[in-house]
């Protein structure tokens, strides 16, 4: 069967993807061996976000007294935290398939793989020849004018470490837990080791995060690292930072863990958090031309491969790895592709780039930046400015009892460049950051927006207010 576009994998970029074709008027086959959402919808993203919102209610049944509610904590029964949060999977995902439904896509169950057109011919489009490729998917072969790769990305083992599901998990494991472990070992101090150590230490759990960098969350600002380390410290998460792994001895009721310096550390259970690699192999690349690396489909800053007609989407593609993310690039592929059909209905798409993307740590505390960090910008444009706001400052953040700050950074007498921050619920003001950063706003033309008070938006205000050159909540 031909179409206009075929698609291989369901997550966000691909089903972004799907959708913005077909309201483009394209004939779309969407191909997916699993469930339509892929990875986040089911594995990732929203059951790990509700079961650290199952934490929160946790510490705050526990810790209600300091309000002048006195509360308990009774337990916590993990099968109906899993209930829980398969519920906000059903609904979502009954949402979803509805949705494509109604946009006419052709979903294809099954696994996709790139094969050579059977006729030897490529497809046809308005501006010329199309993919060389054909997509198979069982015993059925679909032809396209245009494919996307869109198959995502699967968790990273370690070498000479057996994942068996029950004393050595992954995250997916982890979600099916139907019990809490007493104590764990958490593999990795990067966004997936941080939320479960955060999660499961709210649950009552007994965790150690092992570390082989020298801090945690190593891809954010340092003074992020220590405020998060500091906090991981009150909280009784114990920390092996710069610790890489000797080896993980598995035995009939607990994992114990040598790290390079002889240190030992036993638990009940260890997750192997160390990232996320792309869930490339078995979908024929070997059979084509498309270029990669290690896995990692190449691609231009348009998402294009090597191939005329072949693009790539998401976490297949290097580089963050963020569900918003592939969506973005699902949207933008979707566009790319019917500008270049029919230019003069649609103008080109503006290429997704990763420093525009927010990303988020969704912890106690949380964690959100946007844009360049400190090192980079100065990297990038040798003369930078700071500032630095605490929450300290705060109404907001003093009713919510957290600590931590906001961190803006801009080219000297420049634009801003970047914004990073950590506290409670913070990740609810990346929007208003990402604005700031992508649009290249100066500190004087945010200083010049009302925040409204009491809120934590306030300390954005703040913090552009003091690079504006007019501090009004900073001591001296």
């Amino acid at each position: 069967m031909s179409y206009d576009l075929v698609i291989i994998g369901a997550g966000s970029g691909g089903y972004a993807c799907a959708l913005r074709a077909a309201e483009l008027g394209l004939r779309v086959a969407l191909v997916e061996e699993g469930s339509v959402g892929g990875t986040c919808l089911h594995r990732g993203c929203i059951p790990t976000k509700a079961v650290l919102h199952a934490a929160e209610v946790a510490d705050a049944a526990r810790d209600g007294a300091r309000f002048g509610v006195h509360s308990t904590l009774q337990r916590v029964d993990l099968q109906q935290v899993r209930s829980y949060a398969e519920s906000v999977v059903s609904r979502l995902h009954k949402g979803l398939t509805g949705l494509i439904a109604s946009r006419t896509i052709d979903v294809i169950a099954g696994r996709g793989t790139l094969i050579p057109r059977p006729d030897g011919q490529t497809g046809q489009s308005d501006e010329g020849d199309g993919a060389p490729y054909a997509v198979q998917v069982g015993d059925r072969v679909l032809t396209a004018t245009d494919i996307v790769l869109a198959t995502g990305s699967v968790s990273k083992s370690l070498p000479g470490v057996e994942i068996d599901g029950s004393r050595v998990l992954t995250s997916e494991h982890a979600l099916e837990l139907t019990e809490l472990p007493s104590s764990a070992i958490v593999l990795g101090g990067g966004v997936i080791g941080v939320e479960f150590a955060s999660a499961w230490r709210s649950f009552g759990v007994e965790v150690t995060v092992v570390e082989a960098l020298p801090r945690l969350v190593p891809g954010e600002d340092p003074d992020i690292s220590k405020a998060l380390e500091r906090a991981f410290g009150k909280r009784g998460i114990k920390l092996l930072t710069g610790a890489p792994m000797r080896s993980l001895e598995v035995g009939s009721d607990a994992v114990t863990l040598t790290v390079e310096d002889g240190r030992t550390v036993t638990a009940e259970v260890a997750l192997v958090a160390v990232g996320r690699g792309p869930n490339s192999a078995g979908i024929g690349l070997e059979q084509t031309e498309v270029d990669s690396d290690r896995g990692w489909v190449t691609t231009d800053d348009r998402l294009a491969t090597a191939v005329d007609h072949v693009y790539a989407v998401g976490d297949l593609v290097a580089g963050l790895q963020l569900a918003h993310r592939g969506f973005a690039h699902g949207i933008f592929v979707a566009e790319e592709i019917a500008a270049r059909r029919d230019a003069t209905a649609l103008r080109a798409p503006v290429a997704v780039l990763d420093e525009q993307i927010p990303r988020i740590t969704y912890s106690d505390p949380e964690i959100a930046s946007v844009g360049l960090s400190e090192e980079a910008a100065r990297q990038r444009y040798g003369e930078i400015e700071t500032q630095r706001y605490d929450l300290a400052g705060n109404g907001r953040s003093q009713i919510l009892k957290t600590q931590g700050f906001v961190k803006v950074v801009r080219a000297a007498d420049g634009p801003v460049v970047g914004v990073t921050m950590i506290g409670a619920r913070v990740g609810e003001l990346i929007g208003e950051a990402q604005l700031i950063t992508n649009w290249e706003a100066h500190p004087g033309e945010v200083a010049q927006l009302i925040h409204a008070h009491p809120t934590q938006g306030e300390a954005l205000g703040e913090a552009h207010l003091a690079l504006a050159g007019k501090p009004l909540h900073l001591h001296g």
